[in-house]
Formats: structure tokens, sequence, C-alpha cells
């Protein structure tokens, strides 16, 4: 992952001001995401509250491995397989990046800065190329 030391202190120090919102921030997050793709609710059959749970808890597994990413690859990678039982397709990563991006915009507000964005961006390229990476279609 070629994040610079700048980078991870962005993305850190935005994370943590998403953490104390972190269940609003999840619920924000799946409805954009639906609001963008209908079509993924489908993927979503249960609880949407732990749900959101397991997505702020991939999230800081993330953002807590960025100094040392060789430790993320292999969770990401058995992230993948199972997303893609759950009928995950590389055509999702898209509106989910972006659905990300809107919500950190939303929890952050004018601490989202350009620069901000760019950090997260990086990230989720990484993530994002990791995972379609083990993945089918």
């Amino acid at each position: 992952m070629a994040l610079t030391a700048h980078q991870v202190t962005l993305i850190t120090e935005s994370f943590k001001k998403v953490e104390p919102i972190s269940l609003k921030a999840a619920e924000i997050f799946y409805d954009t995401l639906f609001s963008y793709d209908p079509s993924l609710k489908a993927l979503f059959k249960g609880d949407m509250k732990q749900q959101g749970r397991k997505l702020m808890a991939m999230l800081h597994a993330a953002v807590s491995t960025l100094n040392s990413p060789e430790q993320l690859l292999p969770v990401l990678q058995q992230l993948a397989k199972r997303h893609e039982g759950y009928g995950v397709k590389k055509s999702h990563f898209t509106p989910v990046g972006n659905a990300l991006l809107h919500t950190l915009k939303v929890g952050l507000g004018d601490d989202f800065t350009p620069e901000t964005r760019a950090a997260w961006v990086a990230l989720l390229h990484f993530v994002a190329d990791t995972m379609k990476a083990e993945m089918a279609a």
C-alpha cells in the first residue's frame, strides 16, 4: 500500500472523529449505498445494526493496520471470499466506496478536506483492489 505517513495520519485522525458516531455513520452509509444501488439491499439478510457494527469493526481494523498492511492483506483476502459467497461482485465496490466517502463527508463536515478525502480514496483503492483480486466476478 502506497500511503504516505501524512495520509496515514489524516485517515487515522479523521476516523477517530467518526468512531464516536459509528452507529449513525453506519446508518448513513447503508442508506446512501441503497440509494445509489437499490439492488444491493437484497444482499443483506440480517440485522442492519449488526451489519453496521461489522462495517465499523472492519474499518477500524483497516485503519489500525495502516502502518503494517501485511497484517491487513490476509484479512481482506478472507473477507473477499466470504463476500463473494454472499453474492458480492467486483462492480459493487464503486457504489460502496462512494457511499463511504459520502458518509465521511457527512460525518466529518468541514474536517473532510480534499486532502483527507484523497487519503481515504487511496485506502479504498487498496482495499478494493486487494479484495477484487480474490474474486472471480
